[in-house]
């Protein structure tokens, strides 16, 4: 993944240059590495290589937060560093460079998502119309019973809405500050606090209202054993 992005940004680098640049380029905060970035001479790939190094990690975490196959986590990380790439000319340099990559991150998965759930629903809706034409199928045991913990607390975030899910993924799973959040999603601090203590309140529900049905799940087959 690392070789991969580097490689796309940064054209027609060899990897034994890129290394040697990105060793000279570690000294540099980011605000120095964007502007060597764009100054489009041959220390700006070197120098936006730097940049996938110090934030790949973090962005393929977060968007795994949301997206489960590895593939596709590793497609879109890619696509956001060319994304901010060829955006870098649009970035405001008294912002931060972290944030502003993060806002394009969590864009890019979540539309990603709207679309993916809009061909899902098209694909039920189908099936629907030929439901007379197909078979009952027997029943299949249920899938919760081989859950692990980090799969329950997932199935229980995509029962959240959107707004409220992105701010508790982040805050809580990710430890980014409310600024940060405001920053990434383009909301007031204080939005960002009312919509984390709602997201926390909905998570709780739906969390202990999972808890009682696989407990009462589990009292009703001992009961038929």
């Amino acid at each position: 993944m690392t070789t991969s992005t580097r490689t796309a940004v940064a054209g027609s680098v060899t990897s034994r240059e890129a290394v040697t640049g990105i060793r000279d380029c570690e000294g540099f905060n980011d605000a120095r590495l964007v502007e060597m970035t764009r100054e489009g001479n041959r220390g700006s790939q070197e120098a936006f290589a730097e940049l996938v190094r110090r934030y790949e990690n973090r962005l393929i975490r977060v968007i795994s937060r949301f997206i489960v196959d590895p593939v596709m986590v590793e497609d879109l990380t890619q696509e956001v560093f060319l994304r901010a790439y060829r955006r870098l000319e649009l970035f405001d340099s008294s912002r931060r460079f972290g944030p502003w990559l993060f806002q394009i991150g969590v864009n890019m998965t979540l539309d990603y998502l709207r679309k993916t759930q809009r061909r899902v629903k098209w694909t039920l809706f189908s099936q629907k119309r030929n439901d007379d034409q197909r078979t009952i199928e027997p029943a299949t045991p249920d899938p919760r019973q081989a859950l692990d913990l980090s799969q329950e607390v997932r199935l229980v975030l995509d029962q959240i809405p959107e707004k409220y899910r992105t701010v508790l993924v982040l805050r809580d799973l990710e430890n980014f500050s409310t600024s940060e959040i405001a920053a990434i999603t383009n909301r007031k601090e204080a939005t960002i606090r009312w919509r984390l203590a709602e997201a926390r309140a909905k998570f709780q529900k739906l969390w202990t209202a999972r808890q009682q049905r696989d407990s009462i799940a589990g009292v009703a087959e001992v009961d038929n054993a």
